[in-house]
């Protein structure tokens, strides 16, 4: 093929590529535009209002917190699916300790927050050092908790005494900050602090590196185990927060709370893996993810969908996330690697172009 020739169909893959990025990389944000953009059509009495969206964003920073806390060690390549358990563990030790044993609020808190950190590195331990797959173990650790849960609560809730709970824990929650929830802020506030760490620190890199070839980590000097580790320790930390928020939202402690919150923490984290960085998990695409489920079951619910539609909504697109993450990764795959013998095929090229020429050009082209 001759050199015009090359650089024309290079041209013409650059195009295409570039679409199927702005596709790949916006799409969900553009879904999520279109879907408000529809509800408030059919609706315009009830979805494009302040109301509406202040309640979308409270009822709603509670799977987003812990699709966030999910997000962490997917992209090591792990699964936690304990996180649904130690939500009902961590929200009910929450309330037991302010209402049964009388700790002042925040100790209560920082000391769930900090336990979930504790039971994030076990899992993290038993992982990697037990060699127990991800999802066997923390299937495991999750049954365990629910079993301290049932035993902590003894099978009944936890229901306040009649002056109810500090005003200051369950404005946690309640606040509202610029006439918007505040639990809003905590979301945006962890998305940009994943951001940081995920994007531009050597941790989220390790993660990453470890997530897409635990071998080459190895290799390179790596500690897989120990970041790894670190991963589900940060993760348990989100978990304990959220848990912090769900006891000042739900002011009353329910055992069986939690497992509800499993399957929208993972369809948010695996359908934001396919948007803004697809191929792997990210803290603006599952952002983004959650925001387009949010709107998706708030638009079908005041069109009057039956109960059953959530779960099925939930289901669903949890079977196409799944779908998308795989195709996703693949395609940044097959991309890099035709990148990479383009570029090969034009090292070569002009080596042996200009290497006919002069002795030069030959010492140019093999460098």
């Amino acid at each position: 093929m001759s050199p015009s020739s090359s650089r024309l169909a290079r041209t013409h893959h650059q195009h295409g590529s570039g679409h199927r990025h702005f596709v790949g990389t916006y799409g969900l944000l553009t879904l999520t535009v279109l879907l408000f953009l529809l509800f408030s059509v059919l609706l315009p009495g009830t979805f494009p209002t302040l109301d509406n969206v202040s309640s979308i964003l409270s009822g709603q920073s509670i799977p987003a917190i812990l699709a966030l806390g999910v997000t962490i060690p997917i992209a090591s390549g792990k699964f936690d699916l304990s996180i649904g358990y130690a939500l009902g563990l961590a929200h009910v030790m929450v309330l037991f300790l302010i209402v049964e044993q009388g700790w002042p609020w925040p100790l209560a808190c920082l000391t769930v927050v900090a336990g979930g950190a504790a039971v994030g590195a076990v899992n993290g331990v038993i992982v990697e050092f037990a060699r127990i797959d991800a999802f066997i173990a923390t299937l495991g650790t999750g049954s365990m908790m629910y079993a301290v849960t049932g035993w902590v609560t003894d099978g009944s809730r936890i229901v306040p005494g009649p002056d109810g709970l500090p005003a200051a824990f369950t404005d946690l929650y309640d606040a509202r900050f610029l006439g918007l929830p505040v639990p809003a802020f905590y979301v945006l506030g962890l998305v940009v602090l994943l951001w940081v760490v995920l994007e531009r620190l050597p941790f989220g890199r390790y993660l990453y590196v470890i997530g897409s070839n635990p071998r080459a980590a190895e290799i390179i000097g790596i500690p897989t185990h120990r970041y790894c580790v670190y991963a589900f320790a940060c993760s348990g930390t989100v978990v304990g927060f959220a848990g912090v928020l769900l006891a000042a939202q739900q002011q009353i402690g329910n055992p069986s709370v939690g497992l509800d919150y499993l399957l929208p923490a993972f369809v948010g984290a695996l359908l934001g893996s396919t948007a803004i960085r697809p191929g792997r998990a990210n803290a603006i695409g599952t952002l983004v993810a959650v925001t387009v489920l949010a709107v998706g079951l708030a638009g079908i619910g005041q069109l009057g969908a039956q109960f059953w539609a959530t779960p099925l909504f939930n289901g669903a697109t949890l079977l196409i996330a799944v779908g998308l993450a795989g195709y996703s990764a693949r395609r940044r795959l097959r991309t890099d690697a035709v990148a990479t013998a383009d570029d090969g095929a034009t090292g070569t090229g002009t080596g042996t172009g200009t290497g006919t020429g002069t002795g030069t050009g030959a010492g140019a082209g093999t460098l």
